[in-house]
């Protein structure tokens, strides 16, 4: 990318023309997005934004589809943007919108830097369209490389003679040799720190000083003083000045600086683009096109954007399944590894669920698209991880508050050691004093200090969603670390949430078809579980259903309606109770095979109990080991359950649950949880189903299973793909790894500074002698932020 002497022009005082490019010109123009009063004839960044400029005729095309031709400045303000806010993307805005990974509520239609950290922004979500690098990453690239080909040769002509190379200096002239400094260190300042310049204006424009500030300050200085000692060295007092008159430079500790943080930049911009590979990786395995099956029978291979919902499509033998769907026709095993982590294939039939991505097996399936484009899982797990890896942690807030602090408190400290130095130091006093300054700016930068969380949150989602833990955002994270008490659902937590019809046990003057038909047909018209398997026993069984008139679910207590015009109800002992037919021997029949297990439910007709019908639902098989796991992580487990309390303590009695909460409704779930939170209990609730929704959300920690409801994913702050409590597991351990993480990098970028800042400024040299250049201050400083992203990218390598 090219600046031109134009570029930098544009924040001298007399303000030239924002507009370079030439009459006539026929060329391409670039301009912001932003401010279309920004026009080059060349790539580069927005002089008051620091965004990419873009060509204009991209731009024009946004303008022209955004409220139907109204112009940027109506746009800026229909959206609301006021001074301090930083959303600047127009109403209607369809291209890529780029946000800030440390600061969330930072939104612009394009590349550019963050108004408030100057970190570059980067896009909100990761899709197949994003081909190649990060543009940043290609420019910086190239601004690195220029700078590191021109800052060798600096470095030797400067530092050669300290060590007894004077080659150079012999044959040029230590004047001449100062002139040859200046043209070397010229291109590295002024081309590849420029984005350092314009990112630090921005920061004290809109005093969000962050570490651009810094870095622009301490290069800005030492070029400037570097410049007026070649060019006019008489200016200066004689304490500046050597035994031959000329005045020391710092023209190689500036290039190296720039060259230092370019390559803390690339090693956190690689680090940030790898975080959404995994993501990027599993878009890529979807399928590209799909074999749509035409009303008139005949099929078409379309492109997957083109399927519409409720098209037919077949899946051939070995085929990737193209959306989320229903099998209509067909049977074969479908490997859904990619999704659940589990590696035995699936049985698929008509009826069962399949999802986009996932492998066909041997058998051919004809499916219906029930879900297409973003609606997919695959496309909600990506919009997921990429929503979690920009939102902020908690801890993240007090980063924040030691960096606001921080850099006011540096500039303070290098202007007393400026003049401590000055006033006080050997000669030459002034060149020690701006040395030090210099020094004490650029090893201070807070970049790790910003780095910190960040980089330890995208890493950590991105290595969840590999795990089947999808994050929904940084604080259910960290809050999930100090979680006491875990509540689970039974249903479809705990078991395999498919119970089936075990016994239909008639009352004297009933037959068990009759009281099952009765049953079936009732519960037809529900869609709880255990309704389900009431209804599929039935089925199997050959009875014939009738239809079920005046249907009314009694919440948590069980359904009534009208059969063959006879009243009939179904529901647990409180439905019962209810409606006054209390009867002993049933009722201990029915606790006896609540005992072992089994929900046993009465059936009424006619305002008489006619009998019982009993449905099991079995215990997965990785419940036991991982409640003993959640055990040993420090989880009090407690089951909450619709159930009754004989059956939900033979379950607990058989897992080891350390306490049930039975016949719970909807709303005591969330009632439980508010209560255990006034005892001073950290709760997280792990459930499935709509009726979990509230609960899910009262909980300081929501964990949703990935087999359950829309509504329950939406609710909670984790959701587990393959839907057992071995996701729990690995939830906690990764939780508890990534806040040690952050810990650690924290502790990393601030004992940099805290032990950095008072050496650059000179605090051993009476004892020591001892007082670090900007050199080794940058080095210092690019060596904080490395230590961080290392230390976060050891996140990837964790297997729970």
């Amino acid at each position: 990318m090219n600046v031109t002497k134009g570029h930098f022009d544009k924040t001298a005082p007399e303000e030239p023309s924002l507009d370079t490019v030439p009459d006539g010109y026929s060329g391409t123009i670039y301009t912001c997005s932003m401010h279309p009063e920004v026009r080059s004839t060349e790539e580069g960044s927005c002089p008051k934004c620091g965004m990419f400029l873009v060509p204009e005729g991209e731009v024009a095309e946004h303008r022209q589809h955004d409220h139907s031709g109204h112009s940027p400045a109506h746009d800026a303000t229909s959206v609301g943007v006021k001074e301090g806010e930083y959303d600047t993307v127009p109403e209607n805005y369809n291209g890529t919108i780029y946000t800030c990974p440390m600061h969330s509520q930072v939104h612009h239609p394009g590349p550019g830097s963050c108004p408030i950290c100057g970190m570059g922004l980067e896009p909100e979500t990761v899709s197949l369209e994003e081909e190649g690098p990060n543009p940043e990453l290609v420019d910086f690239t190239h601004r690195f490389w220029l700078g590191a080909a021109l800052t060798v040769p600096l470095l030797i002509l400067a530092m050669g003679p300290m060590v007894g190379f004077t080659y150079f200096i012999d044959l040029l002239g230590e004047r001449t040799s100062l002139w040859l400094e200046f043209v070397l260190a010229t291109p590295v300042i002024l081309w590849s720190g420029w984005p350092f310049f314009v990112r630090g204006y921005q920061s004290f424009r809109t005093m969000n000083l962050n570490m651009f500030s810094l870095i622009s300050m301490g290069v800005g200085a030492a070029f400037l003083f570097s410049i007026v000692a070649v060019v006019a060295p008489q200016i200066f007092p004689a304490g500046f000045r050597d035994a031959n008159g000329q005045v020391g430079v710092y023209f190689e500790a500036a290039a190296v600086i720039v060259t230092l943080v370019l390559l803390g930049q690339l090693m956190e911009l690689r680090a940030r683009e790898g975080t959404g590979k995994a993501i990027r990786a599993l878009l890529n395995m979807a399928a590209k096109t799909a074999l749509v099956i035409r009303p008139d029978g005949t099929e078409e291979e379309i492109e997957l954007e083109q399927v519409q919902l409720g098209d037919h499509v077949r899946v051939r033998p070995g085929d990737k399944v193209p959306v989320d769907g229903v099998v209509l026709e067909g049977r074969s095993s479908v490997d859904e590894s990619m999704i659940s982590g589990e590696p035995m294939p699936v049985e698929k039939i008509a009826g069962e669920p399949v999802t986009g991505a996932t492998i066909n097996g041997t058998g051919s399936l004809v499916i219906e698209a029930t879900r297409i484009g973003a609606d997919t899982m695959l496309s909600q797990i990506v919009q997921m991880v990429a929503n979690a890896q920009r939102s902020r942690a908690p801890i993240q807030k007090y980063a924040d508050q030691v960096a606001g602090l921080f850099v006011p408190a540096v500039i303070a400290v290098a202007v007393v050691s400026f003049i401590v130095w000055s006033i006080w130091g050997p000669a030459p006093a002034m060149a020690y004093g701006l040395v030090s300054a210099v020094a004490v700016m650029i090893i201070a930068c807070p970049c790790a200090l910003g780095l910190a969380t960040p980089i330890s949150i995208m890493t950590a989602t991105g290595t969840g969603a590999q795990m089947g833990v999808l994050i929904k955002n940084a604080e259910a994270l960290e809050r999930f670390e100090k979680i006491d008490t875990l509540i689970v659902d039974k249903t479809g937590t705990l078991t395999e949430g498919k119970p089936r019809l075990v016994a239909v046990l008639p009352e004297v003057g009933h037959d068990e078809v009759e009281v099952l038909r009765l049953a079936a047909s009732l519960e037809r018209g529900s869609e709880h579980p255990l309704a389900e398997a009431i209804v599929r026993g039935a089925e199997e069984r050959g009875v014939e259903l009738a239809k079920a008139e005046e249907f009314e679910a009694v919440t948590g207590k069980g359904v009534k309606g009208r059969v063959d015009g006879k009243a009939v109800a179904l529901g647990n002992a409180a439905l019962i109770r209810d409606m006054g037919l209390d009867n002993d021997a049933l009722v201990d029949t029915a606790n006896a095979r609540r005992d072992e297990g089994e929900t046993v439910m009465f059936i009424v007709l006619d305002g008489a109990i006619a009998g019982l019908v009993s449905v099991a639902d079995t215990i997965k098989e990785t419940t036991p080991a991982a409640l003993k796991a959640l055990h040993e992580l420090g989880f009090r487990i407690i089951m909450a359950t619709g159930d009754n309390e004989r059956t939900a303590r033979s379950v607990a009695k058989r897992l080891g649950i350390d306490e049930i909460r039975a016949d719970v409704l909807p709303e005591d779930k969330a009632r439980i949880i508010r209560e255990l939170q006034e005892q001073g209990k950290k709760v997280a609730m792990a459930g499935d189903g709509v009726n979990d929704a509230p609960a899910l959300a009262q909980a300081d920690v929501g964990i949703a299973m990935g087999t359950g409801a829309d509504v329950a994913i939406e609710s909670a702050g984790f959701t587990l793909v393959k839907g057992d409590l071995d996701g729990i597991v690995r939830a906690r351990k990764l939780s508890h790894a990534t806040m040690r993480n952050i810990r650690q990098n924290l502790f990393f970028a601030l004992i940099y500074n805290a032990v950095g800042v008072p050496i650059a400024a000179g605090v051993l040299y009476p004892f020591l002698g001892i007082l670090i250049g900007p050199m080794f201050a940058a080095f210092a400083m690019s060596a904080s932020s490395l230590t961080v992203v290392l230390n976060a990218l050891r996140l990837r390598r964790l297997k729970f």
